[in-house]
Formats: structure tokens, sequence, C-alpha cells
């Protein structure tokens, strides 16, 4: 290590700070650091990753804390660290470029640049003396043959700037249900149908494939993703993923049962699974999944949450340098912690004396029965193994509160906060709990106040107070998402006024005049090699899946025609991709699914609206948007203001007549 630090001293983001002392002459990528290496001319190397990257954290050890190494990177390039979660725009432009060198990519990402920041080499992880040699012959070749790097460069860039061009297409006439068994047939092929999630190792939860599911298996009454979706996400609440004792889940599991995890736990993740397990509840009022909402929602406010209400974005695996270790447990700790009733949960937990997993005599806890099988088989009543559970969590969670914590990445991303305030907003409804609304209200609020830009645009990050990085497409799109939830929890039409706003600020600065699609960058941010878009859904969905379903959702709350439309052809232009990968386009999947069977706009007017829409909380119906209130300047509810509680069903611009009750409403809310 360094005496003195580096110029990443004044970075706000966590990841950076972890290498500001670094004898690697780092910098924030920025004007400063490109500027040197035009003037220089100099290669840039781009160091990719994040606070909870075991790989990333690795890598630092080996190679940018050593002295000798530092030597070499500091001759021969301009070096900038870069976290990935502050700033996906650059880490998608070399993630690509990785993958058209080396056909995969991932996280520590070392890319080697020209010094007009287009790339010519990299990869991902790098052991100590691969590393020095592979600067060593980049560094050689920009020496005596810059016109083949240039070649390499010009190449690459083209591949990028290529990778994910969007044809328009001409909308289907008319989508059909058809096209969604197209979909998922050659999906289901890859079912586990033992343990759930998908047959290989590791598993991610990948939240938004299984919210589609549960909604095609209810729209389309599908036995096998009914069963294989509840499974999963049994398999998961009761895997070493989520965390019995804290609650949260865990990034992935690294084997094929959801028993080992990766064991750091990100905002995103769990934001999502939130959303998930309460949609699943509805869906199938099982306990456990009621039970992960509450424990997961302690959790975020717990640990993750900010003096000013907002959440932070991860914990890390690591703790005192081991992965893991905050988390498991020796058999003889539990025991002692336990008390009484070690004996009866340490069976409950897999507990056992030599270990659960590859670390000797250490313990993740896990349950393999439900409690109404174990309850039977131990002879009690599914009462007192509960209150036994509780108790004892209780103590553990005393417990392990004292140990040495892992770190905490204190940043705040609009995006992933906008996905915890969706899936507290919806949790309070479908548990009827206020208070879930008032941390995703209080959340919001922040947002609205402190990170917006005087052009009405958002900012991305948060930390110390201050605002740094100009918001991209995930920033908008989860958060006017989140917007539309919170008025479905409380009818106030601010929240979808807001969403309006920050809608069209969107189609203006992030249009692509040749696509239907919208940049991941807005036109009045940084200029880069490359302004991309982002299609696929992954563990997160894609930023224009997700704006795709708010101009849906807004052209009709609204009755805006340019907001349909657009939401249209961007789907359109997506669908023929669909079938062919499945779990890489679910959330498109679940446009596609609200096409082919409408969307179910439930206007609520009178007295009694928080009493009917907690009575329609306890049926499900995924694909309906509620509206409520009176003095509404909303098309749906002008001219229907009543005392007397009437409820409407609208679907295609036709309303059926009012009815009083919502047994009645359901008669008219087809599938």
């Amino acid at each position: 290590m360094n005496s003195e630090p580096n110029n990443l001293i004044k970075a706000s983001s966590p990841y950076l700070l972890q290498h500001a002392y670094n004898p690697v002459n780092w910098y924030e990528w920025g004007e400063e650091a490109l500027q040197k290496a035009k003037q220089e001319n100099k290669l840039i190397l781009v160091s990719i990753g994040y606070s909870a990257c075991h790989w990333c954290h690795v890598m630092e050890r080996e190679s940018f804390e050593r002295h000798d190494v530092a030597e070499v990177m500091n001759q021969h390039f301009v070096c900038i660290k870069v976290d990935r979660e502050e700033r996906p725009d650059i880490d998608q432009i070399y993630m690509m470029a990785i993958q058209l060198m080396t056909g995969s990519g991932g996280w520590p990402l070392n890319c080697i640049c020209l010094p007009d920041q287009r790339p010519i080499y990299g990869g991902t992880y790098f052991k100590k003396d691969d590393w020095i040699s592979v600067l060593l012959s980049v560094a050689n070749l920009w020496a005596n043959e810059p016109d083949k790097a240039k070649q390499y460069a010009d190449r690459l860039t083209d591949g990028i700037r290529n990778s994910e061009k969007v044809i328009p297409n001409v909308k289907v006439d008319e989508y059909t249900k058809v096209q969604l068994t197209e979909i998922i047939e050659p999906w289901k092929r890859y079912f586990d149908i033992a343990e759930g999630g998908y047959n290989r190792a590791p598993k991610f939860p990948l939240p938004n494939n299984w919210q589609f599911m549960l909604r095609y298996s209810h729209l389309m009454e599908d036995d096998a993703t009914h069963v294989s979706t509840l499974l999963t996400l049994e398999k998961m609440a009761l895997g070493g993923i989520y965390d019995h004792v804290g609650g949260g889940f865990a990034r992935y599991s690294v084997d094929g049962k959801w028993h080992v995890p990766h064991f750091e736990k990100m905002l995103y993740d769990n934001g999502q699974l939130i959303s998930l397990y309460a949609e699943a509840y509805q869906y199938s009022k099982s306990p456990l999944f009621k039970d992960v909402v509450i424990e997961t929602i302690d959790w975020l406010e717990r640990e993750m949450t900010s003096p000013e209400g907002l959440f932070y974005s991860a914990l890390d695996a690591d703790s005192e340098g081991v992965e893991g270790k905050f988390y498991v447990w020796e058999k003889e700790e539990f025991d002692t912690v336990v008390g009484v009733d070690a004996h009866l949960l340490a069976d409950y937990y897999h507990v056992t004396s030599d270990g659960n997993w590859e670390e000797e005599d250490t313990n993740i806890l896990l349950r393999k029965f439900m409690e109404e099988e174990y309850a039977d088989v131990k002879g009690i009543t599914v009462m007192e193994l509960q209150a036994k559970i509780k108790e004892a969590k209780a103590k553990l969670l005393q417990a392990r509160s004292k140990r040495v914590r892992p770190g905490l990445d204190d940043k705040c991303l609009t995006a992933w906060n906008a996905m915890a305030i969706k899936g507290l907003a919806e949790s309070s409804g479908i548990f009827g709990m206020p208070h879930y609304y008032d941390l995703a209200k209080r959340a919001a609020d922040f947002i609205l106040a402190n990170l917006r830009g005087s052009d009405g645009g958002l900012y991305r990050n948060f930390k110390n107070g201050k605002v740094t990085i100009p918001g991209f497409l995930d920033d908008y799109a989860f958060f006017i998402e989140a917007l539309i939830a919170l008025y479905q929890s409380d009818y106030d039409e601010r929240w979808l006024n807001e969403a309006k706003q920050l809608t069209d600020y969107v189609l203006v600065n992030f249009e692509d005049k040749d696509s239907p699609m919208l940049f991941y960058t807005s036109a009045s941010g940084e200029t880069l090699i490359a302004r991309k878009h982002e299609i696929m859904d992954n563990v997160i969905p894609s930023s224009n899946s997700t704006m795709a379903q708010n101009l849906h959702i807004l052209g009709l709350l609204f009755d805006n025609d340019q907001y349909v439309s657009k939401a249209s052809a961007m789907l359109a232009a997506v669908h023929p991709q669909i079938k062919t990968y499945g779990s890489a386009y679910s959330n498109w999947a679940i446009q596609l699914l609200n096409e082919v069977f409408g969307i179910n706009e439930v206007a609520i007017t009178g007295s009694k609206v928080y009493d009917i829409k907690k009575e329609l909380n306890a049926h499900y119906i995924p694909n309906k948007i509620t509206l409520a209130g009176t003095n509404s300047n909303l098309p749906l509810l002008k001219d229907k203001q009543s005392i007397e509680t009437k409820i409407y069903i609208c679907r295609n611009k036709a309303c059926q007549l009012p009815v009083a009750t919502v047994d009645e409403a359901l008669q008219l809310i087809t599938k």
C-alpha cells in the first residue's frame, strides 16, 4: 500500500475508494484522465468492477497493490478505475468489446484503449505475471506498430456500434396466444424440475423470468410453468441463498441446489424479489412467500436504509477477508445461542458438527422441510414450532450482529432505489402494511426533491449529500415504474404527473431517430465512443423493455396515443427475437402478455375506495391497473364522480356499466 493516496481519494464510490491507496496512479473516468492520454499519446487502461465483486478484490491484492505491477501500469498507461454500478454506460461499451474479442465477459473487466478511448485489447481476471506480460506486449505494439493497433480499434469499434442494431418492424396485426406458446415451449426444456430454476449451476434468482412465468401460468392456465415457478420460489426461500436469520437474498448460489450462496446481497435483486414474492403470495397464498417479503423488508430497513430514507447499494460477500464468514455457524456456537431448542432447530436448519458445505465445521443455514411437515415429524404443533423458530432467529440475529460486518456499499443509485420503492409500494397493498408505503414514499419524495437537475432530468447517484452523475435510461425507466406503483398505492395523482414529466423528458433526450428503441445515455450526457441501447433483459430487466411497459400504462392512464404507439413499435421491433431466447426477453414477454390479454383498467369511485382496493388485492389479477379519486383529470375518472361506491372495468377504450361489488367486477375482468 502507498502512504500517499492517488486521485481516487476524491471519488464518491466505495469501490473506487478501496483503490485510493494503490501504488497505481488511478484516475476516475473524466476530463483530466482522458485529456492526459491524448496529450501524452498514452494508451488508456480502463479497469471496471464493483464493490461486491470477489475476483475484483483478488486482482487488486495480487496486482494493483504491488509496486512492481504499478510501475509497468504507470509508465505505459493512463489508468482509469470505473465502478460499473455508477457508470454502466462505460461498462456496456467495454464489456461488448471484451465479448467480441474473447467470446465471454465478466468482472473485473480490464480493457486497453487507444488515447481516443477506442478499445484494442482486454479480458477479465489476469494473474499477476500474465497481467504484466499483457501490459508490456500491448505497450510494445503501440510504440512500434501503432497502425496495427489502430486497425484493431477500427474493427472493434465498428463491432460495438453495430452489435445491437434493431430493425424497426411493422406491428403484427394482432398478437395471439400461439406466439406466447412459441416462446414458452423451447424455454421449458431448461427448467430444473427437481430443484427449481434452470438445470445448470451457478443458479441466479432472475426475478423477472419468474414474474413472467407466474403471469403466464395464470393467464394461460399452464401447469408446467405454474409448477416450475412455485417450485423455484419455494426452493430459493428454503435454500442457503436466502438469509434465514436476517432476511434478504444473496446474488446467486454457486451450486445447482440453491445451497451455497455467493454471499453478497444486492439492492437490485432484493427490490425485485420483494415484488416477486409479494405477487407470488397473491397468486398462491403461501405463508412462506409472505414470510420472505416481511423478513427481506425488515433487512432492508434495518441494514440498508440511509438517514435520508434512500437505500444503499450492496453488502459485500467478505468480512475479515473471508467470504461468508459473517453468515455461517459452527454447531457449537449455534447450540449455545439457540439454547434449549438447539437440537430441534439444528436439524431444521441442517446444522451438523462437520459442517454442511466445503468450509469445514461451519454451516450455511438452510431448510429441507416446510414447517407443517417438520412439526408433524417432531410431534409438536405448527404454532409451537413457529414460536421456537421466531425466538431462535431473534437470538441468532442478536449474536450475529456482534460479528465484524461485511463491507457496505453506501452509494445510493436511483434505478436500484426505484426497484425497492416499487416492491415496498406493492407489498404495502398486498399485505395491508401502511409502514411499507411510508418507506416507499419517503425514498421517492427524497429523489424528487434532491436528485432532479435544473432541466427536470434525474441524477443517478447520491452519496454524502452530493449528486454527480446524470441519470441513464434505467434510472428513468425504473423510477417511472415506481411512481406508477405509488399512484396505485395512494391514488395521489402527483406521482403520475411526475411520471409523465419524466417520460416526456426521456422521449426528447434518449430518442434514437433511426430506431424505435431509446438510447441508454442522454443526448445531453457525456459523449463516449458509442451510444448503446439496452435491449435484452438480464438479472435486471432492460431499460427499454421497462420503458415500453411504462409508455403502455401511462398511455392508457392519460389516454395518450403517442405513448401507446411508441410502446407498440418497441415491442414489434423486438418481437421476432423473443422466442429465440425467452429468458433474455422475459420483460418484453410480459409486455406481449399484456397485448394478448389486454390490461384491465379498474376505476373505483365513492367513499369506500380503500375497502374495495383491499378486497381486490386479495385476488391475483396481473394484467390490471387501478385508478381512483375525485376531481381527477385522468380521462378514465372524468365524469365518474360519485359518493356511491362504483367500480368501472374498461379495456381497449370500452367501459362496462359500473358495478357495486368486487365480486361483480371480477365477473367482468376476463383473462
